[in-house]
């Protein structure tokens, strides 16, 4: 009678299903989560819980609490399933399956394997592009944003916490700003690089104030989103203007594919469905597609880089 009488709280709460994080609303959600926080963490049952825990659980910060909701989030899952309703989400989250200490596995590999294709590329681009290339410290210091933007990316995707989420937020902010000062840099800092100077300072001023409105004020997800889409658009209208100016240039056509791939790329952040054998999203997807697009930009980087050097040098015995 008790497991009939849950499946009825819980039909109430799925034909009620709106919109935001209906699964950690459901009274059986919140029912089996108390009991088992009773049950499992607290006095000699925590210890009991601490001596079991795989070492790279505890290292990761998955505490009892923390079980607790993983495990009445699928008890959950399995009741909505059970009776024909559409997958919850929970705190924000489709559900995943857990693997090891990987909250989101696809999501926090692809994160990985995108920052690696930056190393690898990064490393490259130091080995062939001299350090005279008047492109080569801006096109450094975005491979160092971009490496450090993946690597909490994928302690995200790993651990969701507070402070993993917002430096996830943060830090991809400062690439897509960085990629917009790469930009000024190649289109006017080069002959004029005072106005690269201020461009740069008013970046960062912006930056700082972005960041600092979300920690300290609030942490708005929308205005976090328009922020970052607005400066995207920003970012893709001014590379392409260039792009469609410098056409006769042979590697121009790299970053016009790079610019339209990643426009075309970002639509998969709309699609929005539970995750394909509980691993697999459109998170997961857009982040494995974007790893060949890193390489071809850096690819045209490495191009530009050594056109720009041979022009300079070009220049240096004309005069």
């Amino acid at each position: 009678m008790a497991g009939r009488t849950a499946r009825l709280v819980l039909l109430a709460g799925a034909a009620a299903l709106a919109s935001g994080s209906q699964g950690d609303r459901e009274p059986v959600y919140r029912d089996c989560l108390l009991r088992c926080e009773e049950r499992n963490c607290s006095g000699g049952a925590l210890k009991h819980f601490r001596s079991r825990q795989p070492i790279y659980m505890s290292l990761a910060g998955w505490t009892c609490q923390d079980d607790c909701k993983y495990e009445c989030m699928w008890v959950t899952v399995g009741l909505y399933l059970q009776e024909g309703h559409k997958v919850p989400q929970f705190h924000g989250k489709w559900p995943f399956s857990r693997f090891l200490c990987f909250q989101e596995p696809a999501s926090a590999v692809a994160s990985f394997l995108n920052g690696l294709a930056n190393l690898v590329m990064l490393c490259r681009y130091r080995t062939s592009v001299p350090a005279s290339s008047p492109m080569y410290p801006t096109c450094v210091v975005f491979a160092w944003v971009s490496l450090n933007a993946w690597f909490w990316s994928t302690v995200f995707h790993t651990r969701d916490t507070d402070l993993t989420e917002k430096m996830d937020y943060f830090c991809a902010s400062s690439v897509i700003l960085h990629s917009v000062y790469l930009c000024c840099v190649r289109t006017v800092g080069l002959q004029h690089p005072a106005v690269a100077s201020a461009f740069r300072a008013l970046l960062l001023l912006l930056l700082t104030a972005h960041v600092s409105y979300l920690s300290l004020v609030r942490f708005d997800y929308g205005y976090n989103m328009a922020v970052n889409v607005a400066t995207g658009l920003v970012n893709a209208a001014w590379w392409l203007a260039w792009c469609l100016r410098n056409q006769r240039l042979p590697h121009v056509h790299k970053c016009m594919a790079v610019v339209l791939l990643l426009q075309g790329l970002s639509l998969l952040e709309l699609l929005d469905f539970p995750p394909l054998f509980w691993v697999l999203d459109a998170h997961a997807i857009w982040h494995i597609s974007t790893i060949p697009v890193h390489v071809l930009f850096f690819s045209f980087l490495e191009d530009d880089s050594l056109y720009l050097l041979k022009e300079s040098e070009a220049k240096v015995k004309l005069d």
